[in-house]
């Protein structure tokens, strides 16, 4: 059985971090956002068709139609639009599911926890924080204002929201669609992906 490890993540949590060294300490290759964008590229999809694609899907049209999914199954539309979005979330898919069928992976962000929801064994996280942890990551880490910081925080988390939402019908960060979840504040990075570790290395004895 591979080990297929799911990662999702309110922003600035440092999810990313706490990945990439989990990918360290378990020697499981990590692929994040960057390394589905080099898969996009191998499909004729430059870096930023799959920026823009990004932002189709999170518009403020397609938001709208996700949050009012939380309650049921939200089906596609046909809407020109769209179909740039559909496409790369169709090829990251497939991607990511080779990738699973293959060999062990920890899988950040991108639906991955419902995209692979078919893996055997499959192991699902969701990383979160107090409001006033991940504002002042953001003003530490990258010299944000704090007002800044609080507004980009509301802006990504709904992104993220309305994307997980309209492809997966599911409510991003629902608890039940997670085996764990995991305050990142309480740890930090080392201390989180440490205790992530101990529990992979428990799950898959």
């Amino acid at each position: 059985m591979n080990r297929i490890i799911t990662i999702g993540r309110q922003f600035a949590t440092l999810g990313s971090d706490i990945g990439a060294k989990l990918s360290e300490l378990t020697g499981i290759k990590c692929y994040d956002r960057e390394a589905l964008v080099k898969m996009a590229e191998k499909h004729g999809i430059p870096a930023e068709t799959f920026e823009r694609a990004d932002e189709q899907a999170t518009s403020s049209f397609l938001y709208s139609l996700a949050i009012s999914s939380y309650s049921g199954n939200m089906v596609h539309y046909g809407i020109n639009d769209n179909i740039l979005t559909d496409r790369v979330f169709n090829i990251q898919s497939t991607e990511m599911k080779k990738i699973a069928e293959k060999d062990d992976g920890i899988f950040i962000g991108r639906c991955a926890d419902d995209v692979l929801s078919d893996c055997k064994g499959i192991l699902r996280i969701f990383i979160h924080a107090p409001l006033e942890f991940r504002v002042n990551t953001l003003v530490e880490k990258y010299g944000m204002e704090e007002n800044a910081a609080r507004k980009k925080i509301s802006k990504e988390d709904k992104k993220r929201a309305s994307y997980y939402n309209f492809y997966t019908g599911k409510g991003w960060g629902d608890p039940k669609n997670y085996h764990i979840n995991i305050d990142s504040s309480l740890l930090g990075v080392d201390g989180t992906a440490k205790m992530l570790k101990f529990i992979i290395d428990e799950y898959y004895k």
